[in-house]
């Protein structure tokens, strides 16, 4: 897991934001299991996932003084980040879980992760003067069309008014999230390590009392299982993910990073597949290969971009 990621190179960056997204991905499946063996619901699954998260990222947090440390910032600044990271985080996961239950699967997935670079390369034009460039913008179109044909090619899906708003504001919470992580890391002195527990802990307490209100504690006839799946979703795709997710949000373009986080309905796809028996339609693999062309060719024009501005974009090793 990347730390302190002052002089963090792009290419370490770009490969942080796909094992991000990739692990994003399984975490539609454990929740999937989490639900048919107990009776938890959307809000707690959020609220112990980042909690969980949170424990196991301070126990790390003692590693990641072997890495060079970020300039010291001041209090007030620190407060900031992590409350509108956090709050930010939050909506993001709440409101999409919302949406889900509203509307359906297959119209929130494509509101929410469809908006998102379009609401992000917005922000970032107004905000930080990025530019997509015309091989930016092929690659957008190419992962939103393949976005849309990954969830939409199988079936038919009802479009509820008010689950569609829900998404945009889960949209809306994941690019103020992006956004301001990109902006804070402009300056190549952010402690990625120390914002993701700030954050994850301000999360947990924006959504304790939700959480408490549906039930914190689930009734299920596998408690082992169950502690499991908990366990695996709080590591993997949230204190792992999440910590990779903000290392390389800190270095990598905006837009970029918005649309390598499509992996996550890909990696999703794959599971369903392998894990749950769904089918492989015809749809579901051009989908597939559409999006993961266009992370390809975002990756190599970010490589391309960084080495023209002098930076080192190399990727560590595996």
């Amino acid at each position: 897991m990347s730390n302190a990621v002052s002089g963090l190179p792009v290419g370490r960056g770009l490969l942080y934001l796909i094992v991000a997204g990739a692990a994003w991905g399984t975490a539609g499946a454990a929740a999937s299991l989490v639900y048919r063996t107990s009776d938890m619901g959307p809000v707690a699954l959020s609220f112990w996932r980042c909690a969980v998260g949170l424990v196991l990222l301070l126990a790390a947090r003692p590693l990641s003084r072997r890495s060079r440390p970020a300039a010291p910032e001041p209090f007030a600044r620190r407060a900031l980040r992590a409350g509108a990271t956090g709050v930010g985080l939050a909506v993001f996961q709440t409101a999409y879980f919302a949406a889900v239950s509203a509307t359906g699967l297959a119209v929130a997935t494509v509101v929410t992760l469809g908006a998102g670079p379009v609401l992000i390369a917005l922000g970032a034009w107004l905000t930080m003067g990025e530019r997509l460039g015309r091989g930016g913008l092929a690659a957008v179109v190419g992962a939103l069309a393949g976005l849309v044909v990954l969830v939409l090619g199988g079936g038919d899906a009802t479009v509820d008014p008010w689950g569609v708003l829900l998404a945009l504001l889960s949209a809306a919470g994941y690019s103020a999230m992006t956004l301001l992580t990109r902006w804070w890391g402009r300056d190549g002195g952010t402690d990625s390590a120390g914002t993701t527990v700030r954050a994850f802990a301000v999360t947990s307490l924006v959504l304790l009392p939700f959480a408490a209100a549906e039930g914190l504690v689930p009734h299920t006839d596998a408690p082992g299982a169950l502690l499991c799946l908990l366990v695996y979703v709080a590591s993997v795709p949230t204190a792992l993910a999440y910590g990779l997710y903000f290392a390389g949000a800190a270095v990598v373009r905006s837009a970029t990073v918005s649309v390598i986080m499509l992996l996550e309905p890909v990696s999703a796809a794959v599971l369903a597949v392998a894990l749950l028996g769904e089918r492989l339609t015809t749809a579901t693999l051009a989908g597939t290969l559409l999006m993961l062309g266009s992370v390809a060719g975002l990756a190599v024009g970010e490589a391309r971009s960084a080495r023209a501005r002098g930076e080192e974009p190399d990727v560590v090793p595996v």
